[in-house]
């Protein structure tokens, strides 16, 4: 980030050179040609270079670190130059329209006339050209000042193209065109200066930068499966860069290490997708939706009233049971295929993560198939009750003891 502020600074100070020389240019080939509208557009290249400098100095303290005194550092100082700008930007502008007004009734006389054209053609090429420079630096580095300096630039090139002609019409007496260009010019620079001072208020009263840019940040997010849903998004922006914060939800089984993982990810993600964030605080909070996919062992598939089995891996069917707010939405049976093989516990284990159930209830269970669901953030709770029907309300009811560690170790009889 400090790079970019540097870089930006560095455009600032060319700007701040060139606008020199086109103010020496122009003010004294203005003064010798007696052309108000080319002193005109000397003083408005003159507000050029004190934006330019406040620019420069507003990007140059955007780059101090955080402090004490200023938590989120010093970006807004680039926003509060935008603004002071905006406001020179206004006050020249009305200034230079009064000035073209009293010119409307004054006969034009132009000396050195082929000079002064030379001037005011050379200026606006140049000035189109540092337009160009400030809008691809203040695009690529999101610089508000930059961006409205270019327009401003932009301006300043087509007003010494009217420039040009008025001293044209001027030379060969052709009435009001001095006074038309200067009041012209002051039209456009006008509009610029109250387009950037709102941009500046804005952005000083902490708004969010765009719904294009919460659309983006949204769809990011969207894209990360471990996100269950998500609120509260605030953004706000700091000068070139963007501050936020944002709630998820994440499977209320999942331990905090892995939470904060996923936390990390949705921050890692947000920052290379968006190169202006600077921070972005992830809230994460369990899912308390109470939608849950139970697996239960079950000995005959006879309905709810059937009977739970003790051993979860040599289970001969599962019951698969979906509930959401203390109710009973579906229930399905599934018969269980890895009941017989070599380790019947791991194998059950797999089918049931395949049907994607995230709680299981069963009398007993294995160490190996305990550490393995506990690590797929799947909640094991201890059965209470003869029946599935019985296991599911006392589920529900909140009756159940979650297991933290497995029924049954490694060489104890049944294990699985």
């Amino acid at each position: 980030m400090p790079m970019s502020l540097r870089r930006g600074q560095k455009a600032a100070g060319h700007a701040v050179m060139i606008s020199f020389l086109l103010v020496v240019a122009k003010g004294t080939i203005g003064f010798l040609s007696g052309s108000i509208a080319l002193i005109s557009d000397a003083l408005q290249t003159l507000t050029d270079l004190i934006i330019d400098g406040i620019s420069w100095i507003g990007l140059k303290v955007s780059q101090k670190k955080a402090d004490e005194k200023f938590n989120y550092g010093y970006y807004k100082a680039e926003s509060l130059a935008t603004a002071v700008v905006s406001v020179i930007i206004i006050s020249a502008a009305i200034m230079l329209m009064f000035e073209g007004y009293s010119r409307l009734h004054v006969a034009p006389e132009i000396n050195i006339p082929f000079i002064a054209l030379l001037v005011s053609f050379v200026s606006s090429f140049i000035s189109f050209f540092l337009s160009r420079y400030l809008s691809e630096v203040g695009t690529s580095i999101n610089s508000q000042v930059l961006i409205v300096n270019s327009k401003d630039r932009l301006m300043d090139s087509i007003s010494s193209i009217f420039v040009f002609i008025a001293i044209l019409l001027s030379y060969y007496k052709i009435p009001y065109v001095d006074g038309i260009a200067a009041i012209i010019i002051s039209l456009l620079v006008l509009k610029i200066g109250l387009c950037a001072i709102k941009d500046s208020i804005v952005a000083l009263m902490d708004a969010s930068p765009s719904k294009e840019k919460e659309e983006q940040i949204k769809g990011i997010i969207n894209s990360i499966e471990e996100v269950d849903n998500f609120m509260d998004l605030k953004l706000r922006k700091s000068g070139p860069f963007i501050f936020g914060d944002i709630k998820i939800k994440v499977k209320k089984s999942l331990s905090f290490e892995k939470a904060h993982e996923i936390a990390d990810e949705v921050e890692y993600k947000l920052r290379e997708g968006i190169k202006q964030i600077d921070s972005f605080v992830v809230h994460v909070e369990p899912n308390m939706d109470d939608l849950h996919k139970i697996a239960i062992p079950i000995k005959k598939p006879t309905g709810l009233d059937m009977n739970i089995m003790n051993r979860f891996g040599k289970s001969d069917f599962f019951l698969f049971v979906e509930t959401e707010k203390n109710s009973v939405t579906k229930f399905y049976l599934k018969e269980n295929r890895g009941g017989n093989k070599t380790n019947p516990g791991l194998s059950a284990v797999y089918y049931i993560l395949k049907e994607g159930a995230d709680t299981l209830i069963t009398k007993q269970i294995g160490e190996t198939t305990f550490n393995v669901l506990k690590d797929e953030s799947i909640i094991i709770y201890k059965s209470k009750g003869k029946t599935a029907k019985e296991v599911v309300n006392n589920f529900l009811k909140g009756r159940l003891i979650k297991l933290k560690k497995p029924t049954v170790t490694k060489g104890e009889k049944g294990f699985c």
